[in-house]
């Protein structure tokens, strides 16, 4: 496949400059306003907040989203809550990551400019412990579809979002809005009664230090403002209860009791593991910055991330970000659609799809039927594709998008 999407390269990074000054302002008069540790698989940091568990404890309880087993201590803190999202930006400042790897499922897509956001998925893995997140960023319209999956109102946290907002002119009023209909998220939110403490919104604007801080120092440089919020699992799934938000909907049931999981797989045998690596791709033509690639470890039947053609790391932990399952969803890409450079992504309806497992390949198709359907992946015969019990990683690109894999 070939890459045909304009780059609108310069103009694109003169924005970004623009855009980052002026929430640098902002944000610092805010910051003033509201005032770490993390856990991962393989090194775990223990603090208040962490659970007891007994090694000898069997792993019998499945977690619905990744798959993967865990002790019934464990469960018992995930039965009571429902999942947690969080937008974490994705701009060279903002790496390394805090808590990438404590997610169950990943999101990445463009979110403006060529720029590419994730949206983590936090419930059974972090649910032994307190996990630092960032940094957390602002929301775009498409997140918040594939969010909506994960029952009616999963705790969504972010710094604010795309807006229907203007440049304030010289006599005090606002200009005219500048963000294209279809990509006010915030305004979004508010449609579909997600909006602050009425809904199950964890906005940084509304939440302040009770859940987050802003930690300019974060990565051992200083960094502007808006790279520099924390959020804290433990602290947002607090700041939820205190709501009212717990495992029950709306509607007082169980968020699970509509929720549709994935099918899952044991690994398979190291024998039968394929040789197809690395998988590699660009978001948008010029931002080499942002190019995702992913080795195949055969001995662990894990992916390995790297990133701008650097190894992708946790900061607390310095472990390589890694994936059982790496899924490539292709989808028409629109835009961008506004002078911010704002993109939208087709989420419902149907299309193809990559799914990288075990070392190898599968050709596959993607359905999501509205906006709180699962979105679902299926093979050439029209059987649902089965994942490997543990973290899986969603990358969004556009159809038009060069998938590169040695076999």
């Amino acid at each position: 496949m070939v890459f045909t999407k304009k780059t609108f390269l310069l103009s694109g990074i003169i924005l970004y400059l623009v855009a980052t000054g002026a929430s640098f302002a902002v944000f610092s008069k805010i910051s003033a306003k509201t005032a770490a540790v993390t856990t991962n698989e393989s090194k775990v940091n223990t603090n208040s907040s962490d659970i007891a568990i007994d090694p000898s404890e069997a792993k019998d309880q499945q977690c619905p989203l990744n798959g993967a087993m865990y002790t019934k201590t464990e469960q018992a803190v995930w039965a009571k809550r429902r999942p947690l999202v969080i937008m974490i930006e994705n701009s060279p400042d903002a790496r390394p990551h805090s808590g990438l790897n404590r997610a169950d499922i990943v999101y990445e897509a463009i979110a403006e400019g060529g720029v590419t956001r994730f949206m983590g998925v936090y419930f059974c893995d972090a649910a032994r412990g307190n996990v630092v997140v960032a940094p957390v960023r602002s929301v775009r319209t498409y997140f918040i579809d594939w969010a909506s999956e994960y029952g009616e109102t999963p705790l969504f946290a972010h710094v604010g979002g795309a807006n229907c907002s203007g440049e304030k002119l010289p006599n005090g009023n606002m200009g005219p809005c500048k963000t294209d209909p279809k990509a006010q998220a915030i305004e979004q939110l508010v449609k579909f009664e997600w909006r602050y403490s009425t809904g199950n919104d964890l906005d940084q604007f509304s939440v302040g230090a009770k859940a987050y801080i802003r930690n300019g120092n974060r990565t051992g440089q200083p960094v502007a403002t808006e790279h520099s919020v924390e959020g804290r699992t433990e602290k947002l799934w607090a700041v939820g209860l205190e709501r009212g938000w717990t495992n029950l909907d709306p509607d007082g049931v169980d968020w699970t009791k509509s929720f549709v999981p994935w099918k899952f797989k044991t690994d398979a045998v190291e024998a039968d593991r394929g040789i197809v690596t690395p998988v590699s791709y660009d978001f948008w033509d010029g931002y080499k910055q942002f190019t995702a690639k992913w080795d195949y470890d055969k001995t662990t039947n894990t992916y390995k991330r790297s990133t701008g053609g650097e190894i992708h790391t946790d900061l607390e932990t310095k472990e390589q970000l890694w994936s059982k399952n790496v899924v490539v969803l292709l989808t028409k890409e629109i835009g961008p659609v506004d002078p911010l450079k704002h993109m939208l992504y087709t989420t419902i309806g149907d299309g193809k799809a990559l799914v990288f497992q075990d070392g190898k390949v599968i050709d596959a198709n993607w359905s999501k039927k509205s906006r709180l359907g699962r979105t679902v992946f299926t093979d050439q015969k029209g059987q649902e594709i089965k994942f490997n019990p543990g973290r899986t990683w969603i990358s969004v690109l556009d159809s038009s998008t060069a998938i590169n894999y040695q076999k």
